[in-house]
């Protein structure tokens, strides 16, 4: 089969700046003579940890001038300020059975700060009678490397008299993680290659009251940075002919890969480049996610294709298996 190159189509770039949007004509954009300021974090979620606790995460964010911190606003006001290495932030002294709304801006080391993120909601649990006996600690922890960045780690659930409300992910002695007490495995990334690693759970109840330390489990990331274990799962891709225009699209599907954050941007490569930026705006896809490309007018054209994930700590994951698909026909 013949290869030709994938003809451009500027006038459909408009079509995804919505729900999808293609970061290269979507981005912010702030003065020329400056660099674009930061753009809004994406990926950001809330978790109560506890009656007057809240856990915020949001996805690293790129910018030219470099990210120097993160700001974290409980409605207009700002509660929390972090550097620029860190995604993630506990907001105390919140009140019971509340809802709160969040939203993160990025600050670039020039001092500019982006748009905020979109805004997401968080209701802390009810207070209940004095509360101080603390959870069990977790048990069973077990965790398994999945490639050379990211580790999967897993427990049985604590016990507490009036219900677990979150857990803990502890590296070494610093917190780095939480989830939500209902949860009992998590994906931790934005981890160094060839690197010794110890972590430990601990269980927190609505009064904020914290378990003893899991027993601790030690896992050592290869040297090697395959990214295997960061790849999307179940990569398709078909072609199908639009009705309107009569050219011939390029169909994909995959299921995103499981890290501790929302994946929010895909890098697809045609042919061996790099052919577009995908960017989910709003609820990015979590079980299944789908894109259509052009891939020009003719049939019988083989394309090959693949795609990888920008991981919520601002890296790049393993790229998919690829797929080759010709126009007119099936992928094979």
């Amino acid at each position: 089969m013949r290869r030709v190159p994938v003809p451009a189509r500027p006038h459909r770039l408009a079509v995804f700046c919505g729900a999808l949007a293609l970061v290269a004509s979507c981005g912010w954009q702030g003065q020329a003579d400056e660099g674009p300021l930061p753009g809004a974090p994406r990926g950001v979620t809330a978790e109560a940890g506890s009656a007057t606790s809240v856990h915020v995460m949001w996805n690293a964010v790129a910018a030219s001038q470099g990210i120097d911190g993160y700001e974290v606003y409980r409605g207009t006001t700002k509660v929390k300020e972090v550097p620029g290495d860190e995604h993630m932030v506990d907001v105390p002294r919140l009140r019971p059975s509340t809802t709160y709304s969040f939203t993160v801006r990025a600050r670039d080391t020039d001092g500019r700060v982006g748009p905020p993120s979109e805004q997401v909601r968080a209701t802390t649990a009810a207070a209940g009678a004095t509360d101080r006996a603390a959870p069990t600690a977790p048990g069973a922890v077990e965790g398994r490397v999945v490639g050379s960045r990211a580790v999967q780690l897993s427990w049985s659930a604590a016990k507490d008299d009036r219900g677990v409300a979150s857990y803990d992910i502890h590296q070494g002695g610093t917190k780095i993680h939480s989830v939500s007490g209902n949860q009992t495995a998590t994906v931790v990334t934005g981890l160094r290659p060839g690197t010794r690693y110890t972590f430990t759970v601990r269980a927190r109840d609505a009064a904020d009251n914290a378990s003893p330390a899991s027993t601790p489990v030690r896992l050592t990331t290869p040297g090697t940075d395959e990214g295997r274990g960061t790849a999307p799962s179940g990569f398709r891709a078909t072609t199908h002919r639009g009705d309107a225009d009569g050219a011939y699209y390029i169909d994909l599907s995959w299921v995103p890969p499981r890290t501790d954050g929302v994946v929010t941007e895909y890098q697809v490569h045609l042919d061996g480049k790099a052919a577009t930026s995908v960017v989910f705006a709003g609820d990015a896809p979590r079980e299944k996610a789908t894109y259509s490309f052009y891939a020009g007018s003719e049939a019988g054209v083989s394309h090959r294709v693949r795609l990888r994930a920008r991981l919520p700590d601002g890296t790049w994951g393993g790229f998919s298996a690829e797929r080759t698909v010709t126009t007119g026909e099936t992928e094979r």
